[in-house]
């Protein structure tokens, strides 16, 4: 999932992970934490040298710089999840999206827009996390994003949260259902359960001997 600053990624991100059981991947940037951020929680807060780094040991799967900082994803536990066969979720940056979907084609581009730039410029003004300056480079930003839209597979408008969440959750259980991921389901519909069609053979011999006696 991605989206302009503002648009409203994290929260919709909480609000899944209540109802979604699947494997969080958490960021890790260069930008100070927000009031209420906790490191290891929302981010792994680095310093630029402890970044590059990584960037350096191939320690990311993706990364980007957004007006003036780092963000990427840690490589290890995204693997070590995807091996286990558990659904992951990354809160990423456009640059980092169209990354990961080259690395991994599998993966499920969704793009968040707001409902125009004015909403997302008063939503950054009342956030007030950011300079004024800062807000301005993120609006740009936006709005050479939105049109590359058309890269991702799924957009999405968070004009009502909860409209948002539902939205969000409708993707993920259409791609569970797609065809391909369903063949454990589609070998159990053509299975026989040798113990229960023993009592069917009873339950059929039951029938058609009542039928002979005229009952």
């Amino acid at each position: 999932m991605t989206g302009a600053s503002g648009v409203g990624k994290g929260t919709i991100r909480g609000r899944l992970l209540e109802y979604h059981r699947m494997y969080y991947s958490i960021s890790m940037t260069t930008r100070p934490p927000r009031v209420g951020e906790r490191n290891g929680v929302d981010y792994y807060f680095v310093s630029k040298a402890e970044f590059e780094s990584k960037i350096a040991q191939n320690g990311f799967l993706e990364w980007a710089q957004y007006v003036d900082d780092y963000y990427g994803t840690p490589r290890e536990p995204v693997e070590e999840a995807l091996s286990k066969g558990q659904d992951v979720i990354l809160e990423i940056e456009v640059q980092g999206a169209l990354q990961v979907k080259q690395a991994m084609p599998e993966a499920i581009l969704v793009f968040i827009i707001p409902p125009s730039l004015s909403e997302l410029r008063r939503r950054l003004l009342v956030r007030g996390t950011d300079s004024l300056a800062k807000i301005h480079k993120r609006l740009k930003r936006a709005e050479e994003e939105i049109r590359m839209a058309d890269q991702f597979k799924y957009v999405l408008v968070n004009d009502q949260l909860d409209k948002a969440v539902s939205d969000f959750a409708a993707i993920i259980q259409a791609e569970r259902l797609l065809q391909p991921r369903m063949s454990d389901a589609l070998a159990r519909a053509l299975s026989i359960d040798p113990a229960l069609e023993g009592e069917l053979d009873d339950l059929e011999r039951k029938r058609r001997e009542a039928g002979e006696n005229g009952k």
